[in-house]
């Protein structure tokens, strides 16, 4: 059995590679990128991806969310830098420690606990102050007492304080004004560091739009997230700033083709009723992988280079769409969910916004039961099969 006929997600990693030099050609040369890779390198696969940009000295190193997708990385053999971007619990100081990877510090009692568990496990603690400038999230207000406070930490035993970062809340939106506020006060706070005898070496604020738009954002390193992928932030942001390519494609089979009459209802309430004699084709992929319920009687497939809108709901593993317009479609048919076939293409951006998500999280949810099939040059090199029985 081909494990890969129900449903795989394509990966061209020579599009990864493609993405990063488009993006190291447009930020300043001394400008280094981190990956940013976590939720699995949005749904493409983290570890692969990772591995295949390694060894380009523009990477820096890669940005997880969880302590949990660090460990996945440097138990695969990563070496270069991971920070964690979100909270990390005391439980987990030690084990971060142990493994070389950098938390996001933002109070001084985290500070303190982790200086304690470095101590206790015997090596420094690598960390990124993290700077709250209009995002309103994690990390330290931009204030002298938050400054006072951030410089009594980096004279903590064994704290090594190896960078600094903010994070855009409106880079991908035509105002940059806004952005260009946060890029002052992050500016700002660093001064006030620098003020208090504190040199950090990497500084860092950019995402991918700042990357595609704002130059005067680059600073030490820029956080390479959705552009890496060949994705777009938003369509504010100008799709002619960088050269992408899409990196993942969707693809499935047809199962299953019978021919209905007209006034026929199709699939759970009926909501879908054929107009005329129409021939219906069944498609083995369902909400239960990610394929969003949303695209019911709204989104297409391509089958044969043409598009075949779908009919009804989409169900929990299957779901049916109009194939009466298009000559000789059989059960095995070639179906594709996101990419190109021929003229025709399906975008990430295009499944997003139909299914009121947008390709961020479209992206995000594609479930394990749907295997990454990766590419170089065109030839299959590995594949990550999340229920294999080996």
């Amino acid at each position: 059995m081909n494990k890969h006929s129900r449903v795989c997600a394509n990966i061209d990693l020579s599009a990864i590679m493609h993405n990063m030099e488009a993006m190291h050609q447009n930020i300043d040369p001394n400008t280094k990128i981190m990956a940013v890779i976590k939720a699995d390198g949005y749904g493409h696969g983290a570890v692969p991806i990772a591995k295949e940009i390694e060894h380009l000295d523009y990477v820096y190193g890669y940005a997880a969310a969880t302590v949990e997708e660090g460990m996945i990385l440097r138990n695969n053999g990563i070496q270069k830098p991971i920070l964690i971007l979100g909270y990390i619990f005391p439980d987990q100081y030690e084990e971060v420690i142990q493994a070389e990877i950098c938390p996001s510090v933002f109070t001084l009692e985290m500070a303190e606990e982790l200086s304690a568990a470095a101590e206790k496990v015997g090596k420094d603690c690598r960390m990124h102050f993290a700077v709250d400038t209009g995002m309103s999230r994690i990390g330290y207000q931009v204030t002298e007492e938050a400054a006072d406070e951030m410089a009594q930490i980096a004279k903590l035993p064994h704290m090594i304080v190896e960078g600094i970062f903010t994070h855009f809340a409106k880079a991908d939106e035509y105002d940059k004004t806004f952005t260009k506020e946060q890029i002052q006060k992050f500016r700002k706070m660093i001064a006030m560091m620098e003020d208090r005898g504190v040199s950090i070496p990497v500084k860092h604020c950019s995402n991918s739009a700042g990357i595609a738009e704002i130059r005067e954002a680059n600073m030490d390193m820029v956080r390479a997230g959705i552009t890496l992928y060949g994705l777009w932030p938003s369509e504010e942001v100008d799709q002619n700033s960088l050269d992408l390519k899409p990196v993942m494609e969707l693809k499935t089979h047809v199962a299953y083709v019978k021919d209905l009459e007209a006034g026929r209802a199709i699939s759970y309430g009926g909501t879908f009723i054929t107009k005329r004699d129409s021939r219906i084709a069944t498609i083995p992929v369902g909400y239960a992988d990610g394929y969003c319920r949303g695209l019911s009687n709204t989104g297409s497939v391509l089958i044969h280079g043409k598009r075949a809108p779908i009919c009804g709901r989409v169900c929990m593993d299957q779901f049916m769409v109009d194939v009466t317009d298009i000559p000789d479609v059989k059960i095995g048919d070639e179906v594709t969910l996101i990419g190109r076939d021929g003229d025709e293409v399906i975008t990430m951006e295009e499944v997003g916004s139909l299914s009121g998500r947008f390709n961020y999280e479209f992206v995000c949810v594609l479930g394990k039961r749907i295997p990454r099939v990766f590419y170089r040059d065109g030839k299959k090199i590995a594949s990550q099969e999340y229920f294999d029985e080996e």
